[in-house]
């Protein structure tokens, strides 16, 4: 069977797949592995041909790209199974493991379930007075429940690239502040008798990460409404998930800091050879929009070796798909493939040894684009989330259909600016 047939078969069989069975995550991972040997085998003989004849036959190259396309579409679906199975029901974890006794979540998720249902913002209202919930009025909308709100944010993660390695802060307020030393204090070697001179004071400097709203508006039927089985929260975190996890994941990475986030490939770039605080290093492939011809895993190399010691042990690539592709064909001097495939339903693949975060709001290869960043990111990255997601019912604006304005605070920027390394693909 074609690849890309077997392939798309999968992918419309993960539109209807709510959770899979550890047997079937297993079967698709050996599919996965399958396909990638063949990969390696049909890369092999192209880089044969291109030895004996300078030139590799076409239908090679096409098999080999279709091998490649179908490697990432097994992937993708892969990974599909593996959040469903892991992704937890609502009202699964206890709900006294958050701040809300029992009894006051079981109150607040009735409250709101009158709300979002039928409109009735008594219930709700006079349970958020009485938890003195600042900002929560029928013109800044409702907080949903605790456990909806987890929910939302672990799916959130799950399926932000950047979420899942970056660092993590919670706030109250609507912007966190971060000091951080400049200069350290002054320090120096002295003999058991010597005086001790005074040392300077340290210099300290501070980082602003201001949360944004963030907002979706899923539209629901009265049909749906009404219907007592259908379980509402799940509903509204089903539908906001996906939207809050697109719109964060290009701004974590492209964001230009006006009403959203500042991305990592938004500061400006230096040449690692002069960086400094403020500023990404970069190292250039020295070949516009290609990596080096000769030794193309050389610039690989050279990247992680940019990177200090001290990031390198929790460091990840991050690039897209397509990016991925291109390096999924290099070797090593000793002809072992440098990409990996996972080593189990869920994992990442690897690179080097180094795990890959796979974002599409990367670049592709081009003269001069920065499509590959390695660091630790979760020192180098920072993802701020304002406690509290908010829903605000609207019957009125799209009659016959009920709009749900939900709203959350988030915000994002490099916190240190020596842990992450882009690669340029460019000459200087």
């Amino acid at each position: 069977m074609d690849p890309n047939e077997h392939v798309s078969e999968q992918s419309r069989h993960a539109i209807e797949t709510k959770a899979a069975s550890p047997a079937e995550m297993a079967d698709v991972f050996d599919e996965f592995m399958r396909a990638f040997e063949a990969f390696k085998d049909t890369n092999d003989a192209r880089l044969a041909e291109l030895e004996q004849r300078m030139a590799s036959d076409v239908v090679t190259e096409e098999k080999l790209a279709r091998i490649n396309a179908a490697l990432d579409e097994q992937k993708r679906f892969m990974d599909a199974l593996a959040l469903e199975h892991a992704r937890p029901e609502i009202g699964a974890r206890s709900l006294t493991s958050g701040p809300r006794s029992s009894a006051l979540a079981r109150e607040h998720k009735a409250a709101f379930d009158a709300y979002v249902r039928k409109g009735e913002t008594g219930p709700i209202l006079r349970l958020e007075e009485k938890a003195l919930s600042a900002g929560s009025n029928p013109d800044g909308g409702y907080l949903v429940p605790d456990d909806t709100e987890r929910t939302i944010m672990q799916a959130v993660k799950d399926i932000s690239p950047i979420r899942q390695i970056a660092g993590n802060r919670q706030v109250s307020a609507t912007i966190y502040k971060k000091p951080f030393s400049v200069s350290g204090p002054g320090t120096g070697w002295v003999g058991e008798t010597d005086a001790r001179p005074e040392t300077t004071s340290p210099t300290l400097a501070e980082l602003a990460f201001p949360t944004v709203e963030l907002y979706a508006m899923p539209a629901a039927t009265s049909t749906l409404l009404d219907d007592s089985a259908v379980d509402i929260d799940a509903w509204i975190a089903e539908e906001v998930a996906q939207a809050f996890a697109a719109q964060e994941g290009g701004a974590f990475v492209n964001g230009d800091g006006v009403n959203k986030p500042t991305g990592l490939l938004n500061y400006t770039k230096v040449d690692n050879a002069s960086w400094s605080w403020g500023n990404i290093g970069y190292r250039a492939t020295g070949t516009a929009g290609a990596f080096d011809a000769a030794n193309p895993s050389d610039d690989l190399i050279d990247l992680v070796y940019t990177l200090k010691a001290g990031y390198r042990a929790n460091a990840h690539w991050l690039m897209n798909r397509a990016v991925q592709a291109e390096i999924r064909k290099f070797k090593d001097s000793n002809g072992d493939y440098l990409w990996q495939p996972p080593a189990s339903p869920g994992a990442p693949p690897s690179l080097m040894n180094f795990p890959i975060a796979e974002s599409e709001d990367m670049p592709n290869i081009a003269t001069d684009s920065y499509s590959i960043a390695f660091g630790d990111f979760r020192r180098g990255y920072l993802v701020v989330d304002r406690i509290g997601i908010r829903i605000l019912r609207d019957p009125y604006s799209s009659k016959p259909y009920v709009l749900f304005y939900t709203t959350k605070r988030v915000g994002g920027g490099v916190q240190d600016f020596d842990a992450i390394k882009l690669l340029k693909f460019g000459v200087a």
